[in-house]
């Protein structure tokens, strides 16, 4: 039985890095556009502002690692975070 860690995943995403490339680039657009969705449900104001501007930078942010061709493991660890904080806004605002 293969175990789950941080390293076991990024040693797989840098092996098979051509073919995450497309998957992942849809995932984190439908998570960021979800969070995106709920945190604008919530309303204009400062706090949502700043945390739409966290959801859109941090999706950006790892499309423009990809299209820059930087370093695998920045881009693995760039759509960690994007992934992390999205799903975390997305339980902050629904909560």
């Amino acid at each position: 039985m293969k175990v789950l860690s941080i390293k076991s995943l990024q040693e797989e995403f840098e092996y098979d890095y051509y073919m995450y490339i497309p998957l992942t680039i849809i995932l984190n657009s439908c998570i960021g556009s979800i969070a995106a969705m709920t945190v604008l449900a919530q309303g204009t104001g400062i706090i949502p502002g700043i945390e739409l501007t966290l959801c859109v930078s941090l999706c950006m942010g790892y499309n423009a690692a990809l299209l820059a061709g930087s370093n695998k493991k920045i881009a693995f660890w760039m759509l960690a975070i994007s992934l992390v904080a999205n799903l975390l806004l997305i339980l902050i605002t629904l909560l």
